[in-house]
């Protein structure tokens, strides 16, 4: 797809990618080789038909394509957009084994931009069947375990505390990799299909957690919003954020344009990121768009790093200097932040997570002369709502223990996505939602 050039695109937060044209999307389905048994339908978390809906693709049925998706996904303008294709369907791409594989992330968007521009159908309701479940947050697998269960005709209210929906897609992503206009376009489709939101409503608060386990099923999707810290000198300064902190008030609370909004973060000059994600490109590009020079600081090498390849490239090519066998020592500053101490790291045997593990360099520390710090290193599930719930048991590392379809130790609870596998991809969210869903309907109609 076409970008936008960096120059130009680093002084707002419009949308990076241009998309496909109608012309580039048939070319491209036509590439198809329509495979009797399809890997790609396999490597996708939600199981979206992908020969089916690129088959109509290259017929030029677009509308039909659109059906196809939404079968199986009532979000494919955001897959298309932030899923990770290159590491499940199109990873498995047949014909990437001597080319180029499908680009099936690129027509899902494609064919989702048509439609929401052209008249949008609803998948089939069934009838109601009387039973209430509530949805608990209403992020990437809240908003799919709504649909799929109103879809099967339970009636689903959505319990959101913030003031806008979507979680993770609002607060999180940018507007340039994600733009806002087209995740209230999805929930308004999800919310098409039946499912009641309420925002501004925090369980044990707004509602109480009584009158959640009044409802016939529950599903927790509050995701992972606990942000980790390094622990080490100077994390108290003035100046230091977490990512989920300094991406929710840009994101959600406009804090890029006070005092138009009254909530302001700091507009550093010199900005170091701490991490290799892609939440750390994420907060290294909005901080790029607010004025600063960013480095990027990462304590392996860059072929190690978890981001996605098309995140690290527009990020070099946005100006952000990249520091990678680079680990923080210490945070320097008296008040507020005045620099940042770091080591180099070489890269020895591999770890558990079969990465090489970084080891310090002696005598290779030096500083880099910064007045911002944002810790991009990982969340964990927010352990106030569990803590809520008597009798549900909880994992090691804080999140709601469930089994393999999602039901948590309270047999009407059900939870899915972050808060029960940890911080994870858009898709695997609503993968594992799919799943809890689907175990609902059946325990509610007592299959």
């Amino acid at each position: 797809m076409s970008d936008r050039p960096a120059d130009v695109r680093v002084k707002d937060f419009k949308e990076v990618d241009g998309g496909l044209t109608p012309a580039e999307a048939v070319a491209e389905a036509e590439r198809c080789l329509q495979c009797k048994k399809p890997l790609c339908v396999k490597g996708c978390p939600v199981c979206i038909d992908i020969p089916a809906f690129i088959g109509h693709v290259a017929e030029g049925d677009f509308p039909a394509a659109a059906r196809a998706l939404k079968e199986q996904n009532m979000l494919p303008a955001i897959c298309g957009r932030v899923c990770p294709q290159e590491t499940q369907c199109e990873g498995v791409c047949i014909l990437g084994n001597k080319e180029t594989p499908i680009r099936i992330g690129a027509l899902e968007r494609f064919v989702a931009d048509w439609e929401r521009a052209n008249d949008p159908t609803l998948p089939d309701v069934a009838k109601p069947t009387g039973k209430r479940v509530a949805v608990v947050g209403s992020g990437p697998a809240g908003l799919t375990a709504a649909a799929e269960l109103a879809r099967a005709g339970h009636a689903v209210t959505i319990y959101e505390s913030l003031h806008e929906a979507g979680g993770v897609l609002t607060y999180g992503i940018p507007a340039f990799r994600l733009p806002k206009d087209v995740v209230r376009a999805e929930i308004d489709q999800v919310l098409a299909l039946g499912a009641r939101l309420k925002k501004n409503h925090l369980v044990g608060r707004s509602v109480s957690v009584d009158e959640l386990l009044a409802y016939d099923a529950i599903f927790l999707a509050t995701g992972a919003g606990l942000p980790a810290f390094m622990g080490i000198p100077g994390e108290n300064l003035n100046g230091v954020y977490s990512a989920n902190e300094f991406l929710t008030r840009v994101n959600l609370m406009h804090a890029e344009a006070f005092p138009e909004y009254d909530t302001p973060v700091i507009h550093g000059a010199r900005v170091a990121v701490i991490g290799g994600g892609n939440v750390a490109m994420d907060s290294a590009r909005v901080a790029r768009r607010l004025g600063a020079k960013v480095s990027l600081v990462y304590r392996r090498g860059e072929e190690e790093m978890p981001a996605r390849r098309a995140e690290v490239l527009h990020a070099k090519e946005e100006g952000i200097e990249f520091y990678t066998c680079t680990n923080p020592t210490r945070i320097i500053g008296e008040q507020c932040v005045t620099g940042i101490e770091c080591v180099k790291m070489s890269l020895c045997g591999l770890d558990a997570s079969g990465r090489r593990s970084p080891e310090p360099i002696e005598g290779s520390e030096f500083t880099l002369d910064v007045d911002m710090v944002i810790q991009a290193i990982g969340t964990s599930p927010n352990p106030l709502l569990v803590s809520l719930i008597p009798g549900l048991e909880r994992g090691r590392k804080g999140n709601v223990a469930v089994d393999e379809n999602g039901r948590t130790s309270i047999p009407h609870v059900y939870a899915g996505g972050d808060i029960a596998t940890g911080a994870a991809t858009v898709i695997e969210a609503m993968g594992s939602a799919k799943k809890a869903a689907a175990a609902i309907d059946a325990m509610l109609k007592g299959e």
